[in-house]
């Protein structure tokens, strides 16, 4: 059943790990400075290693306890596929791989990058970029590579069926994969966003605000745990996100596609293979933009900003061509509306991360604004950053809508009715792969962010020139808007992911009638299961407006996105709290820590960091994973259908309010610095560090978790679907 073409996805996963490790290789050839920039470096990876090593141990209990449960699912109470434990595991192993070489890459370039930033600005801004790109490659490498691994094996293995059902079947199971990366991605975020947080908050409030000393300044007990926690969090746990987003993204659209096209051969193979065939191109793409990114020395913001987007534009103008030909190619009878398809959920892409730019960039005027709100004080600082996060939802959303509207139409040729629907759906689902088709190179923008952040830490700490350390915080400030820029795109991203996961829900539960429960003869809808489309699900179940179950879960999952925010902020409050007390026992105890002849006990707070964030992380990652079972045990499938509605709108609309006031706070604070409303040490700057201080659970742990709580929840629903349907009590 294997089509030529699929030998693309496995070479290109090839090529992409092997990229990957050059990048690596050449970084590791470039200087780590000084001995004490070594020092500081070293403390770092040692930090970030323990941190990750406790986690994985407490995540590795957490899946077993997973496996067993979807082992006696399929071989105790026959609700699940007999794969399915197997498919759980490998998606947790390869996103916690995805995270733990991102976050190795970006600990050992820290210190190197600057040291590159002594010789020039542009030696350091390409040093931190390809370091940031050996984690965008080794993501979509794995994802390909996991793909690829299962897709032949499912193929080898699962016997030959009428139909369509065999390709049904594969896609069926690889689609569960996700929910192991969903899982690891969602500990990998909580926790490392916890982590990081507790510590810069510990700094900021107690080095910068009340000791009145510099950020990163190595007398700072706190600096280092929060160096750690910039990799922990926005490098391995953006990692893992955008592994299982990338690969809900194609695995959705290869179920929708086989069903859209089911029973039509090789027609229905193309359309499985479609998705596959973008991301592959889209990856090969990445690498060659990688290398079109360089600067001028004295470069502004803007011009920063120019250069990295040269690379992603230049790929995403790129993809745009070629999809077209390789749709073609696979012989798609509608492939001219399935390549609008995928062009519009890459524009919306573009289009989410300009918003979040604009708002977030000290460039602009939203972020200027809460600059100049400094000047009355720190309550209009927040004032100002919390409107701007509301007002900045308003154009994601739009963007996100028009997606979905001309994705559908396209697919469908502009024609709607039940016969089309499948058709409609499984090009939303390739929007959604369009969207993240160069995620090579975009996640590499992302990653950029933190290793230019400890970077500039380094050069502080080791007290490099005021000329090098310029140099670091222009990377720096670049660093907080691509980051900012690559939450908006993950968050965006998650919409549209979830939206097709949603709609490959209910092939779940036609596979559940046909090959699970072995009930194809069930009607549905008048229609015998093996027979019924998504339409005649839909209208079985009642899910409309008017059903009160639909309605309950619609509450329901608005209630699970407000409290598993709730309980990540005050994880980070708590936590954050110990930090506190631990800076000022320090600063109170150890003689001569402010006059620098004595050095701050480092290891302490890397341990309460740690503690703190193992602690924490628990709770809400179990909830985001128990409720979508309890609704479905009671509410079944109209419950689960309104939960996830409920999950993704909220949650969408939330999670880009946290991440771009959290980064235009962070943002408006770099521009105080730069010398502007009085500069650092006034008073304006003590009022946006507050902001910031706040700002900092919004953006980098309540707000980026958030999109992988979506797409676990879905996840956890699809996987779980077998309980809903034949246990449900309502």
């Amino acid at each position: 059943m294997l089509n030529s073409v699929f030998v693309l996805v496995p070479i290109t996963s090839v090529l992409a790990l092997s990229f990957a490790y050059y990048f690596y290789k050449q970084m590791t050839k470039s200087s780590e400075g000084t001995e004490t920039m070594q020092r500081i470096a070293q403390h770092v990876r040692k930090g970030a290693s323990a941190y990750l090593k406790q986690q994985y141990k407490v995540v590795l209990i957490v899946f077993l306890c997973i496996t067993a449960i979807f082992s006696y699912m399929a071989y105790g109470l026959g609700v699940q596929n007999n794969w399915v434990p197997f498919a759980f595991l490998t998606g947790g192993c390869f996103s916690a791989l995805a995270g733990f070489f991102g976050m190795k890459a970006a600990t050992t370039a820290s210190a190197r990058v600057a040291n590159a930033c002594r010789d020039s600005l542009n030696s350091g801004l390409r040093l931190a970029f390809r370091s940031g790109a050996v984690m965008g490659l080794v993501v979509v490498g794995l994802v390909l590579a996991d793909i690829s691994i299962w897709f032949t094996v499912l193929n080898h293995f699962i016997e030959d069926m009428e139909g369509g059902y065999k390709l049904m079947t594969i896609c069926a199971i690889m689609v569960t994969f996700g929910m192991g990366a969903s899982t690891q991605a969602l500990f990998a975020r909580v926790g490392g966003g916890i982590y990081t947080k507790a510590a810069d908050v510990g700094a900021d409030l107690v080095g910068k605000v009340e000791a009145n000393i510099p950020e990163d300044d190595p007398r700072n007990p706190a600096t280092i745990a929060d160096n750690v926690g910039d990799n922990v969090g926005d490098v391995a746990g953006m990692g893992a996100d955008l592994f299982e987003s990338f690969a809900a993204s194609i695995l959705a659209s290869a179920l929708l596609g086989a069903a859209a096209y089911f029973d039509m051969g090789d027609v229905q193979l193309g359309a499985v293979l479609a998705p596959m065939i973008i991301a592959a191109i889209g990856t090969l793409l990445s690498i060659v933009g990688i290398f079109l990114v360089r600067t001028r020395e004295g470069a502004s913001q803007k011009e920063l900003l120019r250069s990295l987007n040269i690379g992603v534009y230049f790929s995403a103008a790129l993809i745009v061509v070629l999809s077209y030909f390789a749709l073609k190619f696979l012989n798609l009878p509608n492939f001219v509306g399935i390549w609008g398809s995928i062009i519009a959920g890459l524009a919306a892409g573009i289009g989410i991360g300009q918003s979040t730019e604009y708002y977030t960039s000290a460039s602009y005027k939203p972020t200027i604004s809460i600059a100049k709100s400094s000047e009355t004080g720190p309550a209009t600082v927040i004032i100002a950053g919390v409107g701007t996060g509301l007002l900045s939802t308003a154009i994601p959303l739009l963007i996100v809508t028009v997606a979905i509207i001309l994705s559908y139409c396209f697919a469908t040729g502009f024609q709607f009715g039940a016969d089309t629907i499948n058709m409609g759906l499984y090009g939303i689902g390739i929007a959604a792969v369009g969207m993240l088709s160069t995620l090579g190179i975009t996640l590499a923008t992302d990653a950029y962010g933190p290793i230019a952040d400890n970077a500039g830490g380094n050069a502080e700490m080791s007290n490099l020139g005021p000329e090098v350390r310029k140099r670091t915080d222009a990377l720096d400030s670049l660093g907080n808007t691509t980051a900012a820029t690559g939450k908006g795109f993950a968050i965006g991203s998650a919409a549209l992911t979830a939206l097709a996961l949603l709609t490959s829900y209910f092939e779940e539960v036609r596979m559940m009638f046909v090959k699970v429960l072995d009930a194809p003869d069930t009607l549905i809808n008048n229609v015998p299961a093996g027979e019924a489309t998504f339409y005649d699900f839909v209208q079985h179940y009642e899910i409309h407006l008017m059903n009160p179950l639909v309605i309950c879960g619609m509450f329901i999952g608005v209630m699970a996105v407000f409290m598993f925010s709730g309980m990540t902020m005050n994880a980070v409050g708590r936590a954050a709290q110990k930090m506190v007390d631990e800076v000022r026992r320090q600063f109170r105890t150890i003689a001569g820590i402010m006059e620098g002849t004595a050095e701050p006990d480092y290891a302490r707070c890397v341990e309460i960091s740690t503690k703190g964030a193992q602690r924490e992380m628990m709770k809400p990652a179990l909830m985001a994973l128990a409720i979508p079972v309890v609704v479905g045990l009671v509410l079944g499938v109209p419950g689960i259908s309104g939960l996830l509605i409920g999950t993704i709108t909220s949650g969408f609309a939330l999670a880009i309010f946290m991440a771009n006031s959290g980064g235009a706070w962070d943002n408006a604070k770099k521009y105080i610095e730069e010398g502007n409303f009085g500069g650092k040490g006034s008073e304006a700057h003590k009022a946006t560090v507050i902001g910031d201080t706040v700002g900092d659970p919004f953006k980098d742990t309540s707000g980026p978790s958030l999109n992988i709580l979506i797409k676990l929840m879905v996840m956890a629903s699809v996987v779980t679907v077998g309980l809903a349907v034949t246990y449900h009590i309502l």
